[in-house]
């Protein structure tokens, strides 16, 4: 693995049953960049992540995290390799019965041994970089979506993590709270020096905070580059993803006999 990288896939496969998700994927995350990982819903994306957090083992190959094979661990190493990861779910995640200041304390407390006017502090930072400083004493079920995705944020990178990982981080939202996600993403992972993932199907919102893009497909990387260079490729699965376009690599139909036998038409 080069040093500049924080991850390493190789030969990555995967399957739940007799569904094949992920079928010899290989790629390289390189540390302090924010990196798209894009492609259709059911492609693999969250699969991969659940690998390189080492919830889910894979059938063959492997994902390795800063030197560590993830599924080689034992369970006192990949916690300790799971301490340096910040998660931010699609759903956000938040704890229902705790305010927006507990929710962001919570990692603090439960990972570490810091003093409570220490984490007080951290936790008041964290929600300022978000913009929720004065929501601290809010329960979840008071913020808006775009709002509850801000703590999730901010709780993602409360431990100050090597790794940040953040799962369709803008579906759901209306346009202005999409924009202020993307931003807030990008400009934590650039102030903190984090190595950023971001898992979506919105490639338009991606590729604009992103350095680098992966495209997956069939479970194997189709297509990869600076993500400049990815919103301007003639690729055709990537053409036509970045434009939305109903013909191309991915069909718009579900494989079936020609329409004219169904009717009964066909002589």
């Amino acid at each position: 693995m080069s040093a500049e990288s924080l991850i390493e896939i190789r030969d990555l496969h995967f399957s739940y049953g007799e569904r094949k998700v992920l079928q010899g994927l290989n790629l390289d995350i390189p540390r302090g960049k924010v990196v798209a990982i894009l492609g259709s819903s059911g492609c693999g994306k969250t699969t991969l992540m659940r690998l390189i957090g080492g919830q889910l083992q894979p059938d063959r190959g492997y994902a390795k995290v800063a030197g560590e094979i993830v599924h080689e661990l034992d369970n006192d190493a990949l916690y300790l390799l799971r301490r340096k990861m910040g998660m931010m779910f699609q759903a956000g995640g938040l704890f229902s019965d705790m305010s927006v200041y507990e929710n962001v304390a919570f990692p603090m407390r439960e990972h570490t041994d810091l003093p409570e006017p220490m984490i007080r502090d951290l936790v008041l930072m964290k929600l300022h970089a978000v913009g929720l400083r004065g929501a601290r004493k809010l329960m979840t079920g008071e913020l808006s979506g775009g709002m509850q995705r801000r703590v999730a944020l901010a709780r993602a990178v409360a431990l100050d993590p090597m790794l940040t990982m953040f799962d369709e981080p803008f579906a759901g939202l209306d346009p202005i709270s999409l924009d202020i996600i993307a931003n807030i993403i990008r400009r934590l992972s650039v102030a903190m020096g984090l190595t950023s993932i971001v898992v979506s199907y919105d490639v338009a919102e991606s590729l604009k905070i992103a350095d680098y893009a992966f495209f997956i497909d069939n479970g194997i990387v189709v297509a990869e580059g600076p993500a400049e260079q990815m919103r301007h490729s003639a690729h055709p699965f990537v053409h036509q993803f970045v434009h939305g376009e109903e013909d191309g690599p991915v069909s718009f139909h579900y494989p079936a006999r020609d329409l004219a036998l169904d009717l009964g038409l066909a002589k």
